[in-house]
């Protein structure tokens, strides 16, 4: 019965995660759009608390801010999506919109109600935070590594549907392995991501850390950290792998990689960049403010 009931509620959820890719904004869009006027209700900001799941711990000032003065002039377009709790409602999807509303001094919020399951709370949370907010490093790859194991799915099957390369879901997910001070560096971005991925396939957590250290101190590069690693036999004891060909293309290859989640070669005076479907394209192109 419990099973009927959940497929019932939750027909919009399952159906977003059976789908080739996730993607929350229609998901969202769907409840928006069949739910019935009579049933969007103004909720006091004082009876809601954020998602307990939610992976996004600092929230970008000045956007909220921005957010905030929208708010003030214009309301709150979208209602927020909530569930009911123990004592009063827990956010479901909004939050952003739900700071932003304290922020411009409002006492309520226009909502809609939804019983959801904590886990299915926990999956829109992450999502909302992967396609719609910049995440830092560190919490975008404890949110993938969460989806990998609610959802139940291989990295390469997260890779398709969140439509990111195999080897950037590989890349964020290795960060996880890092000494905690050094998460904390990448976190507070004192760090960068090329510097990390390097960093992450050291094992001696006292080299990691002394290397990291040093990226700080010293304003190393990325070049100059390899360097430095191969100096001390980290590579070749770790099987990483030596690309050949000039290091400044090859520092290239992989800065512009992470920046558009996708496998980036440059060679014979050309970069080829990877993609995997119509929707992949329209992200990267999205990312490069590209309109066709």
């Amino acid at each position: 019965m419990e099973q009927i009931k959940r497929r019932a509620l939750g027909m919009g959820l399952e159906e977003l995660f059976n789908n080739e890719q996730l993607d929350l904004n229609k998901f969202e869009e769907k409840i928006v759009s069949t739910t019935p006027k009579e049933e969007i209700t103004e909720i006091k900001l004082s009876e809601l608390r954020p998602n307990p799941y939610q992976p996004r711990k600092v929230f970008d000032e000045s956007k909220l801010e921005e957010l905030s003065n929208s708010i003030k002039e214009h309301g709150v377009f979208q209602p927020i999506i909530v569930k009911r709790s123990i004592k009063g409602y827990e956010i479901i999807a909004g939050e952003r919109r739900y700071r932003a509303s304290l922020l411009a001094g409002r006492e309520t919020i226009p909502a809609i109600i939804r019983d959801f399951s904590d886990e299915d709370m926990m999956e829109i949370a992450l999502l909302e935070n992967l396609q719609r907010e910049n995440l830092n490093s560190i919490e975008e790859a404890g949110a993938y590594q969460k989806l990998i194991d609610t959802l139940k799915i291989t990295q390469e099957e997260l890779a398709l549907k969140l439509g990111k390369s195999r080897s950037h879901i590989t890349n964020m997910l290795g960060l996880l392995n890092l000494p905690d001070e050094v998460k904390e560096m990448i976190a507070s971005e004192k760090i960068s991501m090329s510097h990390a991925r390097v960093l992450s396939k050291i094992r001696d957590k006292e080299e990691i850390i002394n290397l990291a250290n040093k990226i700080v101190d010293e304003k190393l590069n990325v070049r100059d950290i390899e360097a430095i690693s191969q100096k001390n036999g980290v590579e070749k004891n770790h099987k990483i792998k030596i690309n050949k060909k000039d290091p400044q293309y090859k520092y290239l290859e992989e800065n512009i990689s992470e920046k558009l989640g996708t496998k980036v070669r440059i060679s014979s005076k050309k970069i080829e960049i990877s993609f995997t479907n119509d929707r992949d394209l329209n992200r990267i192109l999205e990312i490069l403010q590209i309109k066709y």
